[in-house]
């Protein structure tokens, strides 16, 4: 009886442990079908079509500063026998509108090129981009093709005179939103993430630790810390969209602060942050030994030099990893940042805190709400930068509690 009940023991442990490797292999597979997903439909948005052409800076069209001809110009040398209104603007069609803004950089940068003729690539349109990659239809005949039957001959002539080929697209990573597709970039919106996380890390972290360290050594066990510790904890718990209306209701129509600044996103996320980084850096403190605290006022040390000297860089690796991580939960956030404005379509790369700026959630969210075809690629591209920008955080938040981790 006792051999049999042990057996049924051991066989519901094994069917346990099974249900366990299979709920691991689930939640893996499904992750991995999100990555996968996610690189396949992001990494085209790191190349671009380009069109290499011979680009004569004519003083005509450099005074008037119609850059945009010269490129038609050169397109047009590779195709004289094309004429007419209706097939000439067909040609002109492959290019993208941002082809005079490359040439204007050009002169702009050494003006010695007026008179000249050089090889320049240029963008093409992204008409012609997406149907390269596949993500719309290359028979102008099948439905949602976006080229005509003249213009997919003018790509395979382009393309056996080695004149079209894919190539990094260093627009994508140097500007800022557009409305066309082949000029969007993500720099405008990494750099309004960059403000509004460091505003919310000098804020939230010197706040949130001096407060850990308030309610944990100094606070007195009573009825109003009490209260204090079950409204952080239903802080931490609030959804994020409340405290972009809090913001919407405080720093704005309150304070008058800027709209659509990073100033204002890392005021709101610093109020969101606060909570967590609080619970983290008490749960560290708490972890410390008593012993430690008991040695250090035993040998004479004053209540704040035990906390500085001992218990605080002893809960260092603790409080920095609940930091990170919480940073890490404010740089993906968007909804509170919707509510305060940095929803607004801002083409000029922010220089400053107080410039007007979106964030890469919310850029993510614009791109993914348009009806152009091409930003779909964008958005995952967008998506992917945003992981790696939360890997480095967490890696970083690995890294430092390794480093400043200590034995007793």
């Amino acid at each position: 009886m006792t051999k049999s009940l042990l057996e049924r023991r051991h066989a519901t442990e094994r069917r346990f442990r099974r249900l366990g490797v299979i709920a691991v292999a689930l939640a893996m597979g499904f992750l991995a079908v999100l990555l996968v997903s996610i690189l396949v439909r992001g990494l085209p948005a790191f190349v671009q079509s380009q069109i290499h052409l011979d680009i004569t800076f004519t003083s005509a069209e450099v005074d008037e500063g119609d850059y945009q001809a010269l490129a038609r110009n050169g397109l047009k040398a590779l195709f004289p026998e094309i004429s007419g209104r209706t097939a000439t603007r067909a040609l002109n069609g492959l290019l993208s509108a941002s082809a005079g803004d490359v040439l204007r950089d050009m002169i702009t940068q050494d003006p010695t090129l007026r008179g000249q003729t050089v090889k320049v690539w240029l963008p093409a349109a992204d008409s012609v981009d997406t149907t390269r990659k596949g993500t719309t239809p290359d028979d102008p005949n099948a439905s949602g093709a976006r080229i005509s039957a003249e213009q997919k001959q003018w790509i395979m002539t382009l393309e056996k005179q080695d004149r079209l080929a894919m190539r990094l697209n260093t627009t994508f990573f140097t500007s800022g939103d557009s409305r066309d597709p082949t000029q969007a970039g993500i720099l405008g919106a990494v750099m309004g993430s960059v403000f509004t996380i460091i505003i919310t890390l000098v804020l939230s972290f010197p706040l949130g630790v001096a407060t850990a360290v308030y309610l944990e050594e100094y606070a007195k066990k009573n009825r109003l810390a009490d209260l204090i510790e079950v409204n952080i904890n239903n802080l931490a718990a609030v959804p994020s969209i409340v405290f972009g209306l809090l913001g919407l209701a405080i720093f704005l129509n309150l304070f008058g602060l800027g709209r659509s600044t990073p100033l204002v996103g890392g005021l709101v996320l610093t109020l969101m942050t606060l909570p967590t980084i609080i619970i983290a850096a008490r749960a560290a403190l708490k972890a410390v030994p008593p012993s430690i605290r008991e040695a250090a006022l035993g040998l004479g040390a004053s209540r704040l030099q035990t906390i500085t000297h001992h218990i605080l860089p002893l809960a260092l690796p603790g409080i920095l990893t609940g930091t990170i991580l919480g940073m890490a939960r404010a740089l993906g956030e968007t909804a509170p940042l919707l509510m305060i404005g940095m929803v607004a379509f801002i083409v000029d790369v922010p220089t400053s805190p107080t410039d007007s700026a979106t964030a890469l959630p919310v850029q993510i969210y614009l791109w993914a709400a348009s009806p152009e075809r091409a930003f779909v690629e964008k958005t995952s591209a967008a998506i992917i930068v945003l992981l790696l920008f939360l890997a480095v955080m967490n890696i970083t938040a690995i890294v430092l509690r390794k480093k400043f981790e200590r034995r007793w």
